[in-house]
């Protein structure tokens, strides 16, 4: 895989913080058994030595994450999250058609471990999630998600408990998207074996608004990564 030339990726930066639009397939840290790998916290350390990470995305995710360049704007925002005063959007594409008009998941997440994550009334931490429909397709539709918490998969789960599994998210039953299935009288070869439009889940953290230490609101937004712009365009020529 190309590893991305870091400072291609910044969408906003001053003396605190640097915004990055990851990629998705790059990790957003160091993670367990995958020694010697390129993730957006190595990438960062070298182009601002004391960066840290503030918080992760999902691998297959891309889309828009914070970096601090010192420990000062790293604590700030580290207390905005545990506060819950960091606005975040994120764009999916979900396998149906749903009707979500300011739809509001309050379900309970455990973490087992090894990425297992479930919904647990009892022992799972709180889990808050909003969801608006913004586009409708035939088979599909674009969704926006306003995260509350910020737990592991929260977005991917939540959705999946409304049976409207994002395209492509295997781990919770959301099928990819093939162009097949949404073009009429399109042929494959004999020989030729159809991959999906999006080869990972299609999830984009879209936008994220915090304060940086002048206490004034920095708000971002991040474009679509090419393969989510595909899919995108596909379907409005198609699912329409």
């Amino acid at each position: 895989m190309k590893y991305p030339n870091f400072k291609e990726l910044i969408i906003f930066e001053n003396d605190d913080y640097i915004v990055v639009n990851k990629p998705p397939f790059i990790a957003s840290l160091d993670e367990r058994g995958a020694a010697g790998e390129v993730n957006i916290l190595r990438l960062a350390k070298q182009y601002s030595p004391d960066a840290q990470v503030c918080h992760r995305l999902d691998k297959e995710t891309s889309g828009a994450i914070v970096i601090a360049k010192n420990p000062e704007a790293y604590r700030n925002l580290a207390m905005q999250f545990e506060r819950r005063k960091v606005k975040k959007v994120y764009h999916a594409v979900v396998d149906g058609q749903f009707q979500f008009d300011n739809l509001f998941v309050d379900l309970p997440i455990l973490n087992d471990g090894n990425k297992n994550v479930s919904i647990d009334r009892q022992e799972g931490k709180r889990a808050e999630t909003y969801f608006n429909t913004l586009k409708y397709y035939k088979h599909y539709t674009l969704v926006e998600c306003k995260p509350v918490t910020g737990r592991m998969h929260q977005i991917r789960i939540h959705l999946a408990t409304q049976r409207a599994a994002i395209a492509g998210d295997h781990m919770y039953k959301g099928k990819p998207v093939y162009l097949s299935a949404i073009k009429k009288g399109y042929r494959l070869s004999k020989d030729e074996e159809e991959l999906p439009i999006m080869k990972r889940f299609a999830l984009h953290a879209k936008e994220i608004v915090f304060k940086g230490l002048d206490e004034q609101d920095i708000s971002i937004q991040a474009a679509y990564p090419k393969d989510f712009t595909t899919l995108l365009k596909l379907l409005d020529k198609f699912d329409c």
